[in-house]
């Protein structure tokens, strides 16, 4: 009886009537979220494509990029404009394939699995899916739901998927899937190959601003009973807040601050206190104690033995300082900061590349023997991988050899070889985004990269001097300062 329930209530044919007006589908879109150009021109030429052709297989795309960025509310803009259900779904953790696929009508308790369960409580066989941090999905002896996803989201086989429960197929065809991530890394590669990818990039300070007045500021004011209260925030109090309290790629944090500073007024409205409240700069300091963090470039100069490298994680771009010394011993290197199999033979690869090349560099061959060698990254309970700091670990050990200062004006990032060359790395536009917020003006970024660079905004590279390098040479050239030149101002 249950199961001819759930036959007869599934809606197998009941399709909501898409909202087919762009202009109108724009507008709820900007209305909704500031910025995110790409996602938003992506939804419009599916719904342009549609309306053209009037029948058309969902996309399943794919947002990525670091937290509070926007990926997850979006999707409930994109249903809003398209006047669909919206269903969310977290993935974070599953581990089971029959949360995924159901259970088989043999098994005592058997259900059908999410997919299906959710169609059928909207109601509708064309919602907007929003499978969220398909990045976390877990895995053990009861199945992989990874595979199991496969079926769901493979525009050639979803128009038949069949749950183990219903044991019918079903068709998925009509559903827009919408994924979330903070990094394709962790994604099977052949999940990854059913969806469309569409990168969710850092916010820029000046972003920030405006998404906290249109956006942030409203929703705090609204949350905690300041509608009616006479309470502002100058621009000059988002900025210290922006700069010296918050550092992440989003803005989850930023709206978090905000309203820390909104309950403390609630307080003093509730206490029978009288405005106006006009937030200043200074003023921040009184709300949310002292600053939390400083500009990393403010109280840095140059040193022997320390260069400075750019990183890329799930949650945004972060500054990398690499630091090296020595002291007498036999040649034994420890190299520290949690790092990872890849990031500690890019020490080794820069050791043995200065070794080689001693004489082009006027290096002491005896030191590689008179001396232990230490390399050490900061933030050393953060684990830390890649080949990216390559060239800073190069530059940190060259310094170090030479006894010569490295310039802490200049952030790099680039994978190194046993013969010096400089090779491309990924993630390029949150670590120019990271040098941005800590202060730096000038990079070094591998020379083939220099074509995806050319697709950035000119506001992520307005105010930087970008040097691109195919050579550790050319690297060690700019960086270390010779005891008879000081570097520019």
């Amino acid at each position: 009886r249950n199961y001819l329930e759930w036959i007869v209530n599934l809606p197998w044919t009941t399709y909501s009537k898409d909202r087919l007006d762009l202009k109108k589908i724009e507008r709820v879109l900007t209305k909704d979220h500031y910025g995110l150009e790409k996602p938003k021109e992506r939804i419009l030429e599916y719904i342009a494509v549609k309306k053209l052709k009037g029948q058309l297989k969902g996309p399943i795309l794919c947002f990525v990029g670091p937290p509070g960025t926007g990926k997850t509310s979006i999707g409930k803009s994109v249903a809003s404009a398209l006047n669909r259900k919206f269903i969310r779904m977290s993935l974070g953790g599953i581990h089971d394939e029959a949360e995924i696929r159901g259970h088989r009508r043999t098994y005592i308790g058997a259900m059908p699995g999410k997919i299906i369960t959710e169609i059928k409580r909207q109601g509708t066989a064309n919602p907007v899916f929003m499978l969220d941090e398909i990045d976390k999905l877990g895995r053990d002896f009861r199945g992989d739901p990874a595979s199991a996803l496969l079926e769901v989201l493979d525009p050639e086989q979803n128009n038949s998927f069949v749950d183990n429960y219903i044991n019918l197929p079903f068709d998925l065809s009509e559903v827009m899937f919408i994924t979330t991530a903070n990094s394709l890394e962790t994604i099977p590669p052949a999940l990854r190959d059913r969806m469309e990818i569409i990168e969710f990039t850092s916010y820029l300070e000046y972003d920030k601003i405006s998404i906290a007045k249109s956006y942030l500021i409203p929703r705090e004011l609204d949350d905690n009973g300041l509608k009616d209260a006479n309470v502002s925030i100058h621009k000059s109090a988002l900025q210290e807040l922006i700069r010296y309290y918050v550092r992440e790629a989003g803005v989850r944090n930023l709206q978090r601050r905000i309203g820390s500073i909104f309950r403390k007024i609630a307080r003093e409205v509730a206490s029978g206190e009288k405005g106006p409240w006009q937030i200043k700069n200074h003023d921040i300091q009184r709300y949310l104690g002292p600053r939390k963090y400083s500009l990393e470039l403010a109280n840095r100069k140059p040193e022997i033995g320390v260069a400075t490298g750019l990183a890329w994680t799930g949650y945004g771009g972060e500054i990398l300082f690499c630091e090296s010394t020595r002291m007498p011993g036999k040649g034994a290197v420890s190299i520290t900061g949690l790092l990872g199999e890849v990031m500690k033979e890019s020490a080794r690869i820069a050791l043995s590349y200065l070794k080689a090349n001693y004489a082009r560099y006027h290096l002491d061959p005896k030191a590689f023997t008179q001396y232990d060698i230490h390399v050490h990254l900061p933030s050393g309970a953060v684990p830390k991988d890649g080949p990216s700091a390559g060239i800073t670990l190069t530059t940190s050990l060259a310094s170090l050899f030479m006894q010569a200062k490295v310039r802490h004006d200049i952030a790099m990032t680039g994978e190194v070889t046993l013969l010096g060359k400089v090779l491309p790395v990924g993630g390029l536009k949150e670590k120019i985004l990271a040098a941005k917020r800590a202060g730096f003006k000038k990079l070094i970024i591998p020379e083939e990269n220099r074509e995806s660079i050319s697709d950035f905004d000119e506001d992520i590279l307005s105010g930087l001097e970008i040097n691109y390098v195919s050579d550790v040479s050319e690297v060690l050239d700019m960086l270390i300062i010779k005891p008879d030149r000081k570097p520019k101002k």
